[in-house]
């Protein structure tokens, strides 16, 4: 996401009123439809109010980027399209002047980001698609950032559980395709990474690590993470509800040994867009994921499932 250098300059200011050819109202002021040439050398043509952009119209940048969308009072306000110098777009709502709303954003990499936009930033309900592994996070953002419930979805398997920071803590699940679901819980652990000549002292950083307790049948998934699933949401399963309102599992809880002795390490799909323009590169210097992904510890744990 690449902001830098596309902002859009004000029109009728004393001194900045450009080359101007179109339609005007009877107090001057430009009113209707017209084309401007802006003294940065940007280009609009499109709809006027009183002397102001208002209503649909075409901004093009000096830089190339361009934006083709509404505006109301000057400002980009409703459905719009904005085409960065880099080459991402994104298409949908915009609020003063910001992606607010509803939106789809496409990154240089071909990664996408589908769903909820707050004042210019990645927030409510959302999916993040990473085309190089063609897996995706589908849940809650906060402020730009994975955080609350979610579900990390891949080819053949998938992780239910809670995000903040970017990270997955507490209690969640990998659910496999062949038709099985490894429980347990992210916990975070301090890791070295190394240490200061001067200073002496040894640099920490905390990263999650899975931590397997026992593999179950599949079970239905809700993203309000409740302490535990009740069996009887299952649909056709009336005899193993009963069986688990007794207490007792439909399949033999078997605890995994070998994968609890080689905890996860962090879970990462790939860096969002590059994650490509580093959100905005914090306005052209884009999202910055960054952990070890899955693969090691799913491979494994694929290889022990079968």
């Amino acid at each position: 996401m690449s902001d830098l250098g596309s902002e859009e300059l004000e029109e009728e200011g004393e001194n900045d009123l450009g080359e101007y050819e179109g339609e005007r109202n009877e107090a001057g002021e430009r009113h209707g439809h017209g084309k401007a040439r802006l003294p940065n050398g940007d280009i609009y043509e499109g709809d006027y109010e009183h002397g102001k952009r208002h209503g649909q119209g075409i901004y093009k940048f000096k830089n190339g980027a361009r934006y083709i969308g509404e505006y109301v009072r000057n400002k980009k306000h409703g459905q719009g399209t904005f085409i960065y110098p880099d080459g991402s777009r994104y298409e949908g709502e915009w609020a003063d002047d910001l992606r607010h709303g509803h939106g789809v954003y496409y990154y240089i990499n071909n990664d996408t980001y589908t769903g909820e936009w707050f004042a210019h930033q990645r927030h409510g309900q959302g999916t993040y698609f990473y085309a190089e592994t063609g897996s995706k996070y589908v849940g809650a953002w906060v402020n730009g950032q994975q955080e609350g419930a979610a579900e990390l979805i891949h080819l053949n398997h998938r992780y239910q559980g809670k995000f903040l920071n970017k990270n997955p803590v507490g209690p969640g699940k990998y659910v496999f395709d062949i038709g099985c679901e490894q429980h347990g819980e992210y916990r975070l652990t301090d890791v070295e990474r190394g240490e200061e000549e001067e200073e002496e002292e040894t640099l920490i950083t905390v990263v999650p690590k899975w931590k397997a307790t026992k593999i179950t049948e599949l079970a239905l998934w809700t993203p309000t993470l409740p302490q535990e699933q009740p069996a009887a949401d299952r649909p056709g399963q009336e005899e193993a509800s009963g069986a688990e309102g007794g207490g007792e599992m439909v399949e033999e809880v078997q605890p995994l040994t070998d994968v609890s002795e080689g905890e996860l390490e962090s879970m990462r799909p790939g860096d969002e867009e590059g994650d490509a323009s580093r959100e905005d590169r914090e306005e052209y210097d884009g999202l910055d994921q960054g952990n070890v992904s899955f693969e090691e510890e799913e491979g494994r744990q694929s290889e022990l499932l079968e």
